[in-house]
């Protein structure tokens, strides 16, 4: 699951979403509003949401208020299931409504003058992140999380800003994580994800190298030495340290391209994902390459073939691969 009320970047409205999922709450309050932009056709404005993304908009309250609740409770049960949570913050600058102060997960491109934006400070950013993993453990008390940084600049606070407000979100998630990991874990595992990072020491004075992550995770967690259940990747890092040549970015020269999305799930998974892992995901994006095959003529046999063949392979990978399903 990503994103069950859509897209959002800042700390304060990932903690207010995931804080809404723990307690269940129902929606219907001062959150829901109708747009307030003059419509020269005459139609009903639709309705929205200062927590969600326009996608659980509505053209009546009545509908939005039903989107945003079965989104709630679908992403309630999916978290209870749920082994790890990536938490991604894009940005420390926040939107706050004017009259009664609350952060705003989303403007819906209401007047500007309802709103005051600033960027917030880490000891505000590190309240949202502890909220955000109480309320992740409060649904499921074994749950890790791991915080992540966006590597999209947002160039139209400029370039200074820009870095202000992504090393506030990285002073914010370290400070967090050096507070919660239990003494004598690795707290940063993650970093060492970066090729130019050195690694870190181990009580057995041993360093530990990226090709090692996995291996190094067992030892030190068979030895006694615990795994915090709160770490950080560095995509982030990765993406500037490693991926500065402009061929990893799209035409604007901001977003990335589907190279560097590669790359960094590549190195996420040499972190995260065992060898057996690798190997199924390698499995099912060959599958999905053959799944994805432009069909010519859906009438001939040899199209029959084909489909006959993709049914068999799907078939195969789920009963290779526990708990995975294709809808094919």
């Amino acid at each position: 699951m990503t994103n069950p009320f859509g897209t959002v970047y800042n700390p304060l409205s990932i903690a207010m979403q995931i804080k809404a999922i723990a307690n269940k709450k129902v929606f219907g309050g001062p959150e829901i509003f109708q747009d307030m932009r003059p419509d020269r056709a005459g139609n009903s404005a639709p309705w929205h949401c200062w927590d969600a993304h326009g996608s659980l908009s509505a053209a009546t309250r009545e509908d939005c208020v039903a989107k945003l609740n079965e989104a709630s409770i679908h992403a309630l049960d999916f978290l209870q299931k749920t082994d790890v949570a990536f938490i991604t913050l894009g940005t420390s600058f926040v939107y706050f409504l004017k009259d009664i102060g609350a952060a705003v997960s989303n403007c819906h491109q209401q007047n500007p003058n309802l709103f005051i934006r600033k960027m917030i400070s880490v000891d505000h950013v590190v309240a949202a992140l502890k909220s955000i993993v109480q309320d992740l453990q409060k649904i499921k008390n074994d749950m890790r999380i791991v915080f992540t940084v966006s590597p999209l600049r947002h160039m139209s606070d400029g370039a200074h800003r820009n870095t202000l407000s992504k090393a506030t979100l990285q002073l914010a998630i370290e400070k967090v994580i050096q507070e919660i990991a239990p003494p004598g874990s690795h707290a940063s595992f993650g970093v060492r994800a970066a090729r130019n990072d050195i690694g870190a020491e181990c009580d057995r004075n041993v360093l530990i190298s990226v090709a090692e992550a996995n291996q190094s995770c067992t030892l030190c967690n068979d030895v006694g030495i615990p795994i915090p259940t709160t770490s950080y990747f560095p995509s982030y890092e990765i993406v500037m340290d490693e991926l500065r040549d402009y061929r990893f970015y799209d035409c604007d020269m901001v977003h990335l391209s589907k190279t560097a999305e590669e790359y960094i799930f590549e190195r996420m998974t040499e972190v995260y994902c065992d060898g057996k892992i690798r190997d199924n995901i390698k499995q099912v994006e060959k599958f999905l390459k053959m799944a994805n095959h432009r069909i010519q003529n859906s009438e001939s046999s040899a199209t029959a073939a084909f489909q006959q063949k993709l049914h068999a392979e799907a078939a195969k990978l789920e009963s290779q691969i526990a708990g995975f399903h294709l809808n094919i």
